[in-house]
């Protein structure tokens, strides 16, 4: 039997980390599309560096893909790369617009030219439900975006609903919804939350700033949501499926189980500061993850709290570490 390739785009991601790991455990070939910079960040994946091949590409740059397709000679093509951090979109909405929505239609149209036969997967996003529509969110649930990220995910979303009903490409789109570890990004609020609880407790600092303590989630793990993404690429038919845990929880609380982990009192140390807050504000997002679990038997494995404390304890090992205490 011929070994399976893979190729990710944000590969040295959050995301692309757990799926890398995945993909190598599942015994394929694993490429990474990574942009040529002064320096490429490997941290999320240095443990598997050494079995993965590096691909140098853009999802600005057509060719860049095209050479990439032809290299890698793979089986599926996993697209995670994109500008992801909500505020940035608002101060950046062209480079967004570029990366993240058109970026998509570049890689399809080199799948379509290289080989069609190449599965796809898109990592759309629950921010494209913004102002929701109904509670809980489908894949039936009209998008209504309430940020330049959102909006450049609904259009990398229906590109790729338009390539598959259009050219019959086994191209799927995951609706992830908030997914989060201890390789999560600092500008993000779950691990904003959880490095900030961690230094205070080591009296590195003294406060936490945030914006809107209201404002709910349906947050899971990101180790577990990769394997929904593998899965949608073993189905014999391609299709669109949200990705959750079914269960929300509001900022207030994220910080109360951060803290709680640490025997500290949140109240004594969070300060909510306007900066923060968004321009146009996602009050609330669950997912139905009822189609993933059908279709995929798909099922998340690690609860709100239990990833919390993953990445708590983490970020308190590290500045341990870092700091010697």
């Amino acid at each position: 039997m011929t070994q399976k390739s893979a190729l990710i785009s944000g590969i040295t991601g959050q995301d692309g980390s757990y799926l890398a790991e995945l993909l190598l455990e599942q015994g394929y070939q694993v490429y990474g599309l990574v942009r040529r910079t002064s320096h490429i960040n490997f941290e999320r994946i240095r443990h598997i560096q050494d079995k993965i091949h590096f691909i140098p590409g853009d999802l600005a740059d057509l060719t860049s893909l095209i050479y990439a397709l032809r290299e890698s000679q793979p089986h599926e093509v996993y697209n995670l790369a994109a500008q992801s951090f909500v505020p940035t979109s608002w101060v950046q909405p062209i480079l967004t617009g570029d990366i993240t929505a058109i970026g998509v239609t570049r890689m399809l149209d080199a799948i379509r030219a290289v080989d069609p036969t190449i599965r796809f997967y898109q990592a759309s996003s629950s921010e494209m439900f913004g102002k929701v529509q109904e509670v809980p969110q489908t894949e039936r649930t009209p998008f209504y975006p309430r940020s330049p990220y959102g909006v450049a995910k609904v259009y990398g979303h229906w590109i790729t609903v338009n390539y598959r009903e259009s050219y019959n490409l086994h191209a799927s789109s995951g609706i992830l919804f908030n997914h989060e570890s201890p390789r999560r990004g600092l500008e993000f609020v779950t691990h904003k939350v959880t490095y900030n609880a961690a230094k205070i407790s080591l009296g590195l600092a003294n406060e936490l700033r945030v914006g809107n303590l209201d404002a709910q989630r349906d947050w899971g793990y990101a180790g577990d949501y990769v394997r929904a993404m593998w899965l949608m690429l073993q189905q014999p038919t391609p299709d669109d499926y949200v990705v959750a845990t079914g269960k929300t929880h509001s900022v207030q609380r994220l910080i109360e189980v951060a803290f709680d982990c640490l025997d500290l009192d949140w109240r004594r140390y969070v300060v909510q500061d306007a900066k923060f807050m968004r321009p146009a504000e996602v009050d609330l997002l669950i997912g139905n993850p009822e189609k993933a679990r059908a279709v995929l038997g798909w099922e998340p494995t690690v609860t709100f709290e239990q990833m919390i404390e993953m990445m708590v304890k983490a970020d308190y090992d590290q500045l341990k570490a870092e700091h010697q205490l």
